[in-house]
């Protein structure tokens, strides 16, 4: 269901969160509390190596009311998967 990208991503990130080496559910935990730290509208960068971030923060995003602009992970070991997300309320 996710690709490369869901919406526009060129939008800066207003901040970055570097959740890479946690599990489950350190990344939607922390990604909860960084969200609050921005502004509406702003976009949330979460970096991650946990394959459960995948479907986690789309829960999670589809939950909060808070809109997943593109997940995107590269080719690494281990794979780094990159969220970007719009703060929306």
């Amino acid at each position: 269901m996710l690709g490369t990208s869901l919406a526009t991503t060129d939008a800066k990130p207003a901040m970055v969160l570097d959740t890479k080496g946690l599990l489950c559910p350190a990344p939607v935990v922390k990604t909860s509390q960084a969200v609050k730290q921005i502004q509406v509208g702003d976009v949330l960068q979460v970096l991650a190596t946990d394959p459960g971030s995948k479907p986690d923060l789309t829960s999670w995003s589809r939950m909060t009311g808070n809109e997943l602009l593109s997940v995107t992970e590269d080719g690494g070991s281990p794979k780094v998967y990159t969220f970007l997300i719009r703060r929306m309320k």
